[in-house]
């Protein structure tokens, strides 16, 4: 009974973490495509919702769905590491969204954001890691 409910707890942490993993790594699909289609067709562009609007749009759902994901998580296993890496990822994906016009070229805005986004997929892979260890069973 006690390993049936570890497992049930272990599927319902999982799935937070995979979505946001999922999220993150749709930030980077984002970060490498958006330049090359543009690149591709100046048509294109015209059809593509706002850059910076898209861009604080994807900050905000990735820093939501980044918290609710990781906080459970933290809670049960008490990484420091976790909170931490989430922090940084969080303020490269927001320095990129909310300043990165200021930089002196657009391919620095892309790696900041592309930096936060790993520093998340990292903090989600790892709690998802801690969990699975955790042998309580609220993880």
């Amino acid at each position: 009974m006690r390993m049936q409910l570890q497992e049930e707890s272990l599927v319902r942490a999982g799935w937070s973490d995979r979505l946001g993993i999922w999220a993150s790594g749709l930030c980077v699909v984002h970060c490498v495509l958006t330049p090359v289609l543009l690149s591709m067709s100046a048509v294109l562009a015209h059809l593509l919702p706002s850059e910076e609007g898209t861009h604080r749009t994807l900050a905000l759902l990735v820093s939501l769905l980044g918290c609710l994901a990781l906080v459970k998580g933290f809670r049960a296993h008490g990484r420091r590491l976790i909170p931490c890496l989430m922090a940084a990822g969080l303020a490269c994906i927001f320095f990129g969204a909310f300043a990165g016009d200021h930089l002196a070229a657009h391919w620095e805005e892309v790696a900041i954001t592309c930096a936060g986004s790993a520093l998340m997929i990292a903090a989600h892979r790892l709690n998802h890691t801690f969990c699975r260890r955790c042998s309580c069973a609220s993880c």
